[in-house]
């Protein structure tokens, strides 16, 4: 027997919902029903949109059009309360999804949760962050990320980067825009080599979902041409360009990318980029022991970025099985931190989140279990 293939609701705007209200003789204010159920409910099932007459639910159901939400297949708790979520849709492909509370992290009862939220277990929290991904896997191959030894499977559809939002949202019990939750478009895959569903779930997250676009961060490995068209935009997140390397040497052998799009013409968009208000750019930098954490090395990140309107997220290496590099010391870090700053660069240590069950940065790779 031949399973039915069912059209998604998730990842149409209001547009396209009225044309499809249109199509089923319904008058047109049920498009905005539909989109505020879709989007603001965030509704699992078509007979759970109560606003809808039973017969335009049961049409929706006759024409093949299901709400499209991904399932959550597994998820892992790290000690600092993170969680990955293995995330599937509809043809069995899965990616991965980061939920990182953040807070004071005190007990429930200590009075530390006054104005805050309490997760699952009981952790108070007054912000948390989602790092989302944009594609199955990932094809700019740097080496020092486990994703990219996954390769690329298909790029997602802007109702399914939605999707992996709103599924954890539910799991939470969280609801923006009471709730502070931001957004880093951060996982797995290369958001510019999506960049059309990208930008479209990007639309319906602040449009619908409610999370404000100055809650939004779009990290590219440098895919130079899409900076432009970010920039361009009427909506959008802020930028953080993944750095990495300090000269077009170093970042080519890290970062295969760079034959395409070098660091010269990788800062010249950068200088381009039009930063609003009180914005800047993120340059993110991922320290390799005895790779790209010298002194020297820091001198030429600050020479690269002279002048721009930005700050550097210092990222120690995430170990994980198949990377060949190792994580500097402690006082390596700190010398380099300390380099930036001296020359007025703000420069910052990231601290890493669920490395204990594989969530921190560069080790989202689908993994089943946690440990090596």
């Amino acid at each position: 027997m031949t399973e039915t293939i069912q059209t998604a609701l998730l990842g149409l705007s209001l547009q396209e919902l009225t044309l499809l209200v249109e199509e089923a003789g319904q008058p047109p204010y049920r498009a905005r029903q539909l989109f505020e159920a879709l989007y603001s409910g965030r509704v699992e099932s078509a007979e759970q949109i109560s606003t809808l007459p039973q017969d335009f639910r049961r049409n929706l159901a006759e024409r093949g059009f299901a709400v499209g939400l991904p399932s959550i297949e597994q998820k892992f708790v790290s000690t600092d309360s993170t969680v990955r979520y293995l995330v599937a849709f509809a043809d069995g492909q899965t990616v991965e999804t980061v939920w990182m509370p953040e807070g004071d992290g005190g007990e429930a009862g200590d009075g530390s949760e006054a104005g805050s939220q309490l997760d699952k277990s009981g952790r108070a929290w007054d912000r948390a962050t989602i790092c989302v991904s944009s594609q199955v896997g990932c094809a700019v191959d740097c080496q020092f990320c486990l994703t990219a030894l996954l390769g690329v499977k298909r790029n997602l559809t802007a109702g399914e980067i939605v999707g992996q939002i709103c599924a954890v949202l539910n799991d939470q019990q969280v609801s923006p825009p009471h709730d502070r939750v931001n957004l880093v478009f951060m996982g797995m895959g290369e958001p510019f080599l999506n960049y059309e569903n990208f930008i479209k779930a990007v639309r319906l997250l602040v449009e619908g979902v409610g999370i404000p676009e100055a809650r939004m961060t779009v990290s590219t490995a440098g895919i130079v041409p899409r900076i432009y068209d970010l920039g361009a935009e009427a909506v959008r997140p802020k930028l953080a360009i993944s750095l990495n390397a300090s000269n077009d040497e170093l970042r080519t052998r890290l970062m295969p990318i760079n034959r395409k799009w070098n660091l010269e013409k990788l800062m010249a968009a950068a200088r381009d980029f039009p930063l609003r208000n009180r914005e800047r750019l993120t340059f993110e930098y991922v320290l390799l022991d005895e790779v790209n954490d010298s002194a020297g090395n820091a001198r030429e990140v600050v020479e690269l970025i002279r002048g721009l309107r930005a700050k550097v997220n210092l990222i120690a290496l995430n170990p994980g099985p198949g990377i060949a590099f190792r994580t500097p010391a402690e006082e390596q870090i700190l010398r380099f931190q300390k380099i930036l700053m001296a020359s007025g660069v703000p420069t910052f240590i990231r601290r890493p989140r669920g490395r204990d069950i594989y969530a921190a940065c560069g080790q989202l790779k689908r993994t089943v279990e946690v440990g090596p």
